[in-house]
């Protein structure tokens, strides 16, 4: 395969079936491992679960100056209840757009970084050089790059993070954490004939979400990522018609700021609901929040082609990324949510990227590994 050519890598990759659960991420991981190895890059697995990898790899990372690091992720979401109007693994291309499973979210990210890291260092090596982290298991909370940081000792240094997840070659410098809750509440089952020998566990639940629904942060308002939000997203609970419940369930979907603690957050919402309420923590992932003024910010942009004060930035993303885990595991370096995907695409039916835009984010992210366009 010509390295240069990033829609036929694309194509490739869509064509792993990497659908989460199970992610099944072993082949592509290798795959690309291989490609990497050709081209003179340094290249570590890092086994994560049963069939499952990460890859790190490097070129000409030494001397004082930190890499630019690219990440992304290998697995994808489940195709979803509704029929595909293509192939969700072939790759079809037709009117300028890439179909697939993956396409936007973020196997058109992936081809892009990989192809101009690969071009960037290929004939002098870049000062600083690049690493590149791809992980397994983004999708369900991040728990991939988690154990990657908690397993793997050589992450190195990094002068910013480049996360290539859909926002269609816009730089976005931030985006909310998430904080994701399971609670529980037990009763006494009897017969739904004599309800006062039990005690019902959904009208714990049914008197917890009319809190949950007016439950108020006390937080400003933060100048990049606005105001924290909660949303209860899914209810369980009940036998059957004629019982008293004696358990039911509900979730919670908080998408935080740099405002909010997310244990004092905890403690508030225990406080909140009371004891006959347990709660059980899925998912904490911190909000992503870089300064604009930075060095690396700017010539992130300079790549981009915008100006210093251009209107409608700085901007933020609505969803969680592996930059949340990255961005403290690199010392809090500026972060920067950046990929050709469209954001509206990612988990769709139908998924899509524009071909143009993969093209285009080879190029932005050659510019930022070559340092192009920086004072």
């Amino acid at each position: 395969m010509p390295v240069e050519n990033v829609i036929l890598l694309a194509r490739k990759l869509i064509a792993f079936n990497t659908v989460n659960p199970p992610g099944n991420e072993n082949e592509i991981a290798r795959y690309v491992g291989n490609l990497l190895v050709e081209n003179g890059f340094k290249v570590e697995y890092i086994p994560f679960e049963t069939n499952r990898l990460h890859v790190v790899a490097e070129k000409a990372c030494f001397g004082e100056i930190p890499p630019v690091v690219f990440t992304g992720h290998f697995d994808t979401v489940p195709l979803g209840a509704k029929a595909w109007s293509v192939d969700p693994f072939a790759g079809k291309i037709e009117n300028g757009k890439l179909y697939g499973r993956g396409s936007s979210d973020m196997k058109g990210g992936l081809a892009a970084m990989i192809v101009a890291a690969i071009l960037a260092s290929k004939d002098n090596s870049p000062s600083g050089g690049v690493r590149l982290v791809l992980t397994s298991g983004e999708e369900l909370g991040c728990q991939g790059a988690e154990h990657l940081v908690e397993t793997y000792g050589n992450l190195g240094r990094a002068r910013g993070i480049i996360v290539g997840e859909p926002t269609a070659n816009t730089p976005a410098i931030g985006h909310k954490g998430g904080l994701y809750l399971n609670l529980e509440t037990s009763g006494i089952t009897a017969h739904s004939s004599m309800p006062h020998l039990g005690d019902n566990a959904i009208y714990k639940v049914a008197r917890a979400i009319s809190k949950i629904e007016k439950f108020d942060f006390g937080v400003e308002k933060d100048k990049l990522l606005g105001f924290p939000a909660i949303n209860v997203g899914k209810v369980n609970g009940g036998m059957n018609i004629n019982s008293v419940p004696d358990h039911a369930s509900f979730t919670i979907d908080a998408r935080t700021t740099t405002k909010v603690d997310h244990q004092k957050l905890l403690n508030n919402l225990k406080k909140e609901l009371g004891d006959e309420v347990s709660i059980e923590t899925l998912v904490d992932l911190k909000a992503v929040s870089s300064n604009e003024n930075d060095p690396f910010v700017q010539s992130v942009y300079a790549a981009c082609n915008i100006r210093k004060g251009a209107g409608g930035f700085p901007k933020s993303m609505p969803y969680l990324t592996d930059g949340s885990v990255l961005q403290p595991a690199y010392g809090g370096v500026p972060t920067i949510i950046l990929g050709p995907g469209q954001p509206e695409m990612a988990h769709q039916t139908d998924e899509f990227c524009y071909i143009k835009n993969i093209e285009q984010a080879v190029n932005i992210y050659k510019r930022i590994i070559l340092k192009l366009g920086e004072k």
